[in-house]
């Protein structure tokens, strides 16, 4: 250590050295590791594989995301056409699936009949393996006096013979005159409607004792044996003191046919009567709330129809639908806490002339005519034929509808 200093000049030299030295030591590590990632990306291969799968999962996401984006962007921003081609397409599936499910419906509610054997099923039924196809049922509710009635109707704005067959046949039009039978089964009463029967053939026969004070029982019953024989878009009652322009009628129930759940008629609310003697009288009329309260509401009970899902519904539930004293209110109760469309036609519940004469003069046929005051057309034996001529649409409207 204590040998002589070395030059200056060696000093400079030996520190130009060892920079040198670090230098190309630094250079060449560098290097290494340039050629090692190189020769790994080569052969697919990474130093972090995770980390590189993660990195590709969140760029997909990402793209998803993106295009998930630019989408909705595209709807909002873009041609309304678009946007409203789509919920047209969204509604027409929701259309198809309700229609779905009311077929389905309709099958389950005769299965279930055949399979029960139902007591209340109509006498030839259990014979018709196959629905028969139609556009409406109309049930005319009639009673064993009710024999000059029936023929008033046959005289003016109901087809008989063969041309109630063809209107059967070609117009998918299905008329009845709904009765059950006496008290005592086989009598008088029933072998006089099965003379009638037998000359006109134009009777639905229920398993159904008569009665004013079982029209609720009736109609449930009229409605579960109307879709165990015809599967049709629309079952209908009228009562047959009530004049129809049927022509005008399906008409009107055609605007409705691709809607679920329909009840047509002329709806109302009347007071709901909770003393004794009057006609009317609802024994119940303590469930409608406080005295004075009207009833929910429903259609008048002249005339109203339902759709085939709506019938399916009372032929499946029937054992459990509860029956008020007035068969209309009975009717109503059944549909008031379904969904239903309650269409207030009051074309249904036209005055007799000279109301429904002015509008049929101006050109707005009435779908059915009669006396509020009567409840029917007063008098109607009498006074049916003069109604028809004021009122009627003509013998050969309802052959020149269309699309049934």
């Amino acid at each position: 250590m204590r040998g002589k200093n070395l030059p200056s000049r060696v000093v400079v030299i030996l520190c130009i050295a060892s920079f040198l030295a670090g230098s190309l030591f630094t250079n060449r590590a560098n290097w290494n590791r340039t050629t090692s990632s190189e020769s790994n990306n080569e052969h697919g291969g990474s130093r972090h594989p995770i980390a590189t799968v993660d990195h590709l999962e969140n760029k997909q996401l990402s793209q998803i995301k993106t295009a998930d984006c630019d989408h909705k962007r595209k709807l909002a921003e873009g041609d309304p056409g678009d946007v409203m081609g789509e919920v047209t397409k969204t509604h027409d599936a929701i259309q198809s699936l309700e229609k779905t499910m009311s077929k389905l419906e309709m099958e389950l509610a005769v299965n279930r009949m055949y399979h029960n054997n139902d007591p209340a099923m109509h006498e030839d039924a259990s014979k018709n393996h196959t629905l028969q196809k139609a556009f409406v049922v109309i049930g005319i509710n009639t009673a064993f006096s009710s024999r000059r009635r029936r023929d008033s109707i046959r005289e003016t704005w109901m087809p008989t013979g063969e041309k109630l067959k063809k209107l059967e046949k070609e117009k998918g039009i299905v008329i009845r005159f709904v009765i059950g039978h006496s008290s005592t089964p086989g009598g008088y009463l029933d072998r006089a409607i099965d003379a009638e029967e037998a000359q006109y053939k134009d009777f639905l026969k229920l398993q159904h004792v008569e009665g004013y004070h079982e029209l609720s029982a009736k109609t449930r019953t009229y409605f579960s044996v109307a879709s165990s024989i015809w599967d049709a878009d629309f079952y209908m009652k009228v009562d047959d003191d009530v004049h129809v322009n049927l022509g005008m009628l399906v008409t009107r129930l055609a605007k409705h046919r691709s809607k679920p759940r329909v009840y047509i008629g002329c709806m109302k609310s009347g007071p709901v009567l909770s003393q004794k003697g009057v006609k009317y009288h609802e024994p119940e009329f303590w469930k409608f709330g406080e005295e004075g309260n009207k009833y929910f509401r429903h259609a008048t009970g002249q005339i109203y129809a339902i759709s085939k899902d709506l019938a399916a519904y009372i032929s499946i539930n029937s054992p459990i639908l509860h029956k008020f004293a007035n068969e209309d209110v009975s009717l109503g109760s059944w549909l008031i806490g379904l969904e239903v469309n309650h269409v207030n036609d009051r074309s249904m519940c036209c005055g007799t002339p000279p109301e429904c004469e002015w509008k049929s003069l101006s050109g707005n046929v009435c779908v059915a005519s009669f006396d509020w005051s009567c409840s029917g057309i007063c008098k109607s034996v009498d006074r049916m034929k003069d109604v028809h001529t004021a009122c009627g649409e003509g013998d050969e409207a309802v052959w020149k509808v269309d699309d049934l």
